[in-house]
């Protein structure tokens, strides 16, 4: 096959596939354009999941209609000027290609006007193909509008997740701006709903309590680390606040949004010790430092770079978020996402496991556990067919395993991963005779969360009410628990719907059993008795009878072992009682 150039508007779809993604990445760069144009004020309109329209408003600068044309051309900035610029970047866009690569793949309207300008001008872009710019009145600013995007590539479209994943990529992109730019007015409205509003009077605290809950805004500790040219501010979580993941970490550098392992490392490193095993920080982090430092020009998209002293920057970031944890969380506290139901006057080392196990759990009255009467409920009723051998219990190691002789051996048993699979089993037993007995709250309790886990959660409402939840909407990313599973009566609703969408990994399948499963699973790990907690006598006895009534006894929910044993014979080698191993 010969050699031959490709048509430019070929060579301009493919340039459009590094830097277009998916509808979250138009709204990234039309958001990035406006923000340097110093608008104070930004709406974004999204319809059918970005795919069917998107519209970005702002009041900066404005361009001129002498430029618009240049505007949507290949190469064409006003940010660069030589090759020396691109190490001295301080602007979010600089490549010249966005707009171009949007209106190659969609049909894209640009509507501007400059404030020493009478009247403003709108030039349509289909496929590439620019029209004639029109005179046009309107206030100064900026409108881009994005319709029917990789209409003439539909390829791509099948490469797309579904609508409510493409909307949940958009909010999290502008929740993040919002967080980053908290003196813009910013407006997110999806399918007609608003989404996001922001007063953009420059309290970045108040964004957070907007987007999080104002438990959540007051609870984070503020990070203001100065040293050398670098700036480091910015919210991390204190130790009692946490997710079982990554995704709450969010980095700017200069204003921009990046994913970079070196930061991130960083952020997590400054917890050790101080964190459970597999439990990671919530941070909003901006790193400010000179722009010839850290290399932007490493993807199309923007959002991974590259810093000339990575270590410094990691030690910078490290040092500043640990002064701030120990400044702020001298001693940690238990978090009522780690232990359900936990009473705030408890003394001494116990922790109140507050297991729910009764076989009669009661829906109503005030049959509330005193100080002299334990919270924990025996189950009674055999789950189903017995798969352990009988096990005497002989006692707890470490405030975390039950030890337990057996007719061959010793048996320890993982009390967390133990309690897990005994809750996992009732609730699905429950709810496979569709009778979960729930406890409706004598004050419903309000739940705000962010944009992208306020879509989450609304999509799994139909699951909460199978498992025994009621939940319904109240407003823009806010929710009303008016029940709560009589399992965790007693527990906090808000944690219980947090722990449903911290970590919930994107599922393109419809509402099934597998999902109801993976739901109920959640729930129990954090309702589940911890590592460290001291149990009565009664208690190891009463959870060391229910494992050996589950049907699945020796693995948790997640996979992970219950029980290990050491055989009689494996010990009488280990003491020489039979020679030599």
């Amino acid at each position: 096959m010969p050699i031959r150039i490709l048509p430019d508007h070929i060579a301009s779809q493919i340039a459009a596939g590094e830097v277009i993604e998916r509808p979250a990445s138009v709204v990234k760069e039309l958001v990035e354009n406006a923000l340097d144009a110093d608008s104070d004020e930004i709406i974004i309109d999204v319809r059918g999941a970005g795919k069917r329209l998107i519209v970005v408003a702002d009041n900066g600068m404005g361009i001129p209609k002498s430029e618009l044309g240049l505007a949507v051309s290949r190469h064409a900035t006003s940010k660069l000027a030589r090759a020396e610029d691109l190490f001295r970047i301080e602007t979010l866009g600089f490549r010249g290609e966005a707009l171009a690569s949007i209106g190659s793949v969609s049909r894209m309207t640009v509507e501007s006007q400059t404030a020493d300008s009478q009247t403003g001008a709108k030039l349509m872009v289909e496929g590439g193909r620019m029209g004639d710019i029109l005179k046009i009145g309107m206030p100064s600013g900026t409108r881009i509008t994005v319709a029917d995007l990789f209409y003439n590539v539909p390829a791509r479209l099948k490469f797309l997740k579904t609508d409510n994943t493409e909307r949940r990529h958009i909010e999290a992109l502008v929740t993040r701006y919002a967080l980053a730019y908290p003196n813009v007015r910013w407006q997110l409205v999806v399918d007609g709903k608003t989404s996001l509003h922001t007063s953009g009077n420059g309290d970045r605290r108040e964004v957070l309590s907007n987007l999080y809950g104002v438990d959540i805004g007051k609870k984070m500790l503020a990070v203001d680390f100065k040293e050398d040219g670098y700036h480091i501010h910015g919210f991390i979580s204190p130790i009692s606040l946490s997710r079982s993941n990554r995704r709450e970490i969010t980095v700017f550098v200069n204003g921009r949004w990046v994913k970079d392992t070196t930061v991130t490392s960083a952020i997590i490193r400054a917890y050790h010790t101080l964190l459970m095993v597999g439990r990671f920080p919530m941070a909003a982090l901006f790193i400010d430092m000179p722009s010839e430092s850290v290399d932007v020009n490493v993807h199309p998209a923007k959002a991974e770079v590259r810093f000339r002293e990575g270590d410094r920057v990691f030690t910078r970031t490290q040092r500043a978020v640990r002064r701030a944890l120990l400044a702020f969380s001298p001693v940690p506290d238990l978090s009522p996402m780690q232990v359900w139901g936990a009473s705030d006057g408890q003394e001494g080392g116990t922790v109140d496991p507050a297991w729910q196990m009764s076989a009669e759990i009661k829906t109503g009255g005030d049959d509330r556990p005193t100080a002299d009467q334990p919270r924990i409920h025996i189950h009674t009723g055999a789950l189903n067919v017995d798969k352990l051998p009988l096990l005497r219990l002989v006692g707890q190691v470490a405030a975390t395993y039950l030890v337990a002789e057996g007719p061959d051996g010793l048996y320890l048993i993982d009390q967390h991963a133990a309690h897990e699979r005994v809750l996992f089993e009732q609730l699905m037993a429950q709810q496979a005779q569709e009778q979960v007995p729930s406890q409706s709250l004598l004050t419903p309790v309000n739940v705000v969360l962010a944009p992208d886990k306020a879509r989450l959660l609304g999509e799994q409402l139909p699951v909460l009410d199978k498992l025994g939840f009621q939940v319904e909407n109240f407003g823009p990313n806010t929710f009303t628990v008016r029940r709560i599973p009589a399992l965790i009566v007693g527990g906090d609703p808000q944690a219980a719907l947090n722990v449903l969408v911290e970590d919930f990994e994107e599922d393109e399948t419809p509402l099934s059993a597998e999902i109801e499963a993976r739901i109920t699973a959640r729930i129990c790990k954090r309702m589940a008795v911890k590592g460290g907690q001291k149990l009565s006598v009664e208690e190891q006895a009463a959870l060391l009878g229910n494992l050996e009534r589950c049907q699945s006894p020796r693995t948790c929910p997640h996979g992970r072992p219950t029980i290990i044993h050491l055989s009689a014979d494996l010990l009488e080698r280990q003491f020489g009682r039979r020679g030599a191993r």
